[in-house]
């Protein structure tokens, strides 16, 4: 199923389907584009719609490959902590069986 709800991005509205429960969520990202189009128009007042528009949209994806980077690090690093749990737990367990 899909509801429809309604957006306010940049004192204009849009009405979009989203899959049901998720509307909190499409809302929230809305505000987020809201608040990166007013920092891009405040900072130029004579930018068209459509260039504000990309320059927020690059902006979030500048951010949000930060993000990626940041999780992709972390997750590395806590992989090859649990590989080295791992070995050291077979390591005990093998050496319990020798003795």
């Amino acid at each position: 199923m899909s509801e429809a709800v309604s957006l306010h991005i940049l004192d204009r509205e849009y009405t979009v389907g989203c899959a049901d429960g998720e509307s909190d969520s499409l809302l929230a990202a809305a505000r987020l584009l809201d608040e990166k189009m007013r920092e891009v128009r405040n900072g130029n007042r004579m930018a068209s719609i459509d260039r504000i528009a990309i320059l927020a949209a690059l902006d979030i994806a500048h951010e949000f490959q930060q993000v990626s980077r940041t999780h992709a690090a972390r997750d590395n690093a806590l992989e090859t902590a649990i590989s080295r749990l791992t070995q050291r737990l077979d390591d005990v367990l093998a050496a319990s069986h020798l003795a």
